[in-house]
């Protein structure tokens, strides 16, 4: 399936014109329809919720837009928080889900109203004694006891730095209740980026016997069970999409079989999607600057590592077409660079494409999520602008490029 763009040639050149390069670039239209689909799927939860994981893409406009037609925010920083109330997202439509949390993001988040979503058991102390005690209380199991396998990006259960043991999760709750916390939930994160529907169905399976064995033994009936995120995209052109109607039957068949049959019928579901909710809606824009050929052929960018480092950092495929060349054969191999002092700086390494000149507009899919999230100032790089294409067809500024000025602003200079 070839990877679409929402702006011709003609449209796009217009952006730059008044937006210069580089800039990530989002579609609305898009969001809102990748929420829709997540609604869908669990249409049949009952009070189900998304929480967006403001990490993915951390703009109060984009939050805004998802939080229009329902959904919560998943934070993990104070400035996660602040971007939370700035879209009007308050109250339990927030959870707190960070982990070596220091004090000032619990009280950040308690003064919110949010869930608080506790990743070790001894921060049970460390919230009471620095913010005190939630209303809502949850909890991060790590399921490393009976997982051994796990995820590119998160890393096997056992190696992850991650959630509460299984003992751990029974003596939390406990404390917590003794300590007077009356209402609990129960979270877990264990894939990122996947695709398949085994994964899910595996995570709610556990996550709902947990929930029952809760209630078993502890006399507790959690209000929530958030099973977390980690539904992928298809980044390459051949890859295939998420089969969310495979996912939202098969968890609603195990919420029938576990949940409901043990008398826990009212129990609201959750989850905190980041990258299907923006992950294909957004692109990094480039202008080719340079064309190096020695031992290999190079093409230089305006942007950098800076811009986009899931591809050195993972060795993450992101797929890239030339404006107005979107149909010309890819005759050429070339490394796509920008000009970090690093080696893997590389957007592309040895990627077949049509022959570029200098000027032309490279499109960088599926930045979406985790791309200009992931900015950095190494080597002195400013952060480039964040664009939104509206749903009627203009294209607005949401975020503007970093300057010298913004740079140089931290500093002390005697």
């Amino acid at each position: 399936m070839p990877k679409n763009f929402p702006l011709d040639a003609q449209a796009l050149r217009d952006v730059i014109a008044k937006f210069p390069t580089p800039f990530h670039i989002y579609d609305e239209k898009i969001i809102r329809a990748n929420f829709k689909r997540l609604r869908e799927t669990f249409s049949w939860a009952p009070s189900y919720i998304e929480h967006f994981a403001v990490k993915a893409t951390p703009n109060p406009q984009i939050v805004k837009i998802l939080a229009g037609d329902g959904a919560g925010t998943d934070c993990s920083s104070l400035a996660e928080l602040k971007i939370s109330e700035m879209a009007g997202v308050t109250g339990e439509k927030i959870m707190l889900t960070s982990n070596d949390t220091p004090a000032d993001e619990f009280q950040a988040a308690l003064k919110l109203g949010a869930i608080i979503n506790l990743d070790d058991i001894t921060h049970i102390d460390f919230l009471e004694k620095n913010a005190g005690l939630p209303k809502v209380l949850s909890f991060r199991y790590n399921p490393a006891d009976i997982m051994n396998v796990g995820n590119d990006i998160i890393g096997r259960p056992a190696d992850a730095k991650y959630g509460l043991t299984r003992n751990q999760i029974f003596d939390a709750y406990q404390i917590a209740r003794r300590k007077g916390v009356k209402r609990f939930g129960l979270h877990t994160m264990i894939a990122s980026n996947e695709r398949g529907t085994e994964t899910f169905l595996y995570t709610a399976q556990i996550m709902f016997e947990l929930a029952v064995e809760i209630k078993n033994r502890l006399g507790i009936n959690l209000e929530f069970v958030n099973l977390g995120g980690g539904f992928g995209i298809p980044y390459r052109p051949e890859d295939l999409p998420v089969d969310y109607r495979a996912i939202g039957e098969g968890i609603r068949e195990l919420y029938d079989k576990i949940l409901i049959a043990n008398g826990l019928d009212k129990i609201r579901l959750a989850t905190e999607s980041g990258r299907a909710m923006t992950g294909d809606a957004g692109w990094l824009v480039s202008t080719v600057i340079h064309e190096k050929n020695t031992y290999k052929n190079y093409i230089g960018l305006d942007s950098c590592m800076a811009n986009l480092m899931r591809p050195a950092l993972y060795g993450a495929y992101h797929h890239i077409t030339i404006s107005g060349k979107e149909n010309a054969a890819a005759d050429h191999i070339y490394d796509v660079v920008g000009s970090l002092c690093e080696n893997n700086d590389k957007f592309a390494i040895d990627r077949p494409l049509p022959k570029i000149d200098i000027g032309d507009i490279l499109i960088i899919h599926d930045t979406g999520a985790h791309g200009h999230a992931m900015g950095f100032n190494y080597n002195g790089k400013l952060r480039s602008a964040e664009l939104l294409l509206r749903e009627n067809g203009e294209v607005e500024l949401i975020r503007r490029a970093e300057t010298l000025d913004d740079y140089f602003a931290t500093l002390k200079i005697n």
